[in-house]
Formats: C-alpha cells, sequence, structure tokens
C-alpha cells in the first residue's frame, strides 16, 4: 500500500514491463517487484495474465476483432431501433 493509505495504481505500460521482466526469468519476483515497487503477487498475477492471453493474441487478426466489435454493435443497434419501432407503433397505432 502507499504512504498515504491508498492503493497504487498501475498503468498498462508498467504492468507488461514487469510481466515482461517475470517472463525473462533472470531476476526474482523479489527483485522484481522491488524494483518496480509493487508486491511479489502481483508480479505473479500479471505474468499469469500474459501467458494466459498470449493465445487470444494469435487467434485472430486485429481488424478481424475490430470488425466483430463493430458488427455486435450494430445488431444493438437494429435492436435498439425495432424496439423503438414497435413502441411507436403502438403507441401511435400506426401500421408499416
Amino acid at each position: 500500500m502507499a504512504e498515504n493509505g491508498k492503493r497504487r495504481r498501475f498503468n498498462a505500460a508498467v504492468k507488461a514491463r514487469v510481466a515482461i521482466e517475470a517472463l525473462r526469468e533472470q531476476k526474482t519476483a523479489a527483485q522484481i517487484a522491488s524494483e518496480f515497487e509493487c508486491h511479489t503477487s502481483q508480479v505473479a498475477r500479471w505474468k499469469k495474465e500474459v501467458i494466459e492471453g498470449l493465445p487470444r493474441l494469435f487467434a485472430t487478426r486485429v481488424g478481424e476483432r475490430s470488425e466483430d466489435r463493430m458488427i455486435a454493435s450494430l445488431y444493438e443497434q437494429i435492436g435498439r431501433l425495432k424496439m423503438e419501432l414497435e413502441w411507436f407503433k403502438k403507441k401511435f397505432g400506426a401500421s408499416a
């Protein structure tokens, strides 16, 4: 915990550097934790997250992932618009 009693927050870049150091296995977790001023359990957790996330990184290309998100967003928007149309039909008695 930080000196002022608040938890310290680490940005993604720091977490990545810590995980890479842990993956290199040239230093102990305690040495890495001391160097980056974090706890050894964080070093282990971030290393584990990187190892578990690597297969997803290579599973699809970046463009495909963003395309999938865009498609999901469009389907969500279509669903909302259909609901609004049905509401208008009921509210104003219009037939379409």
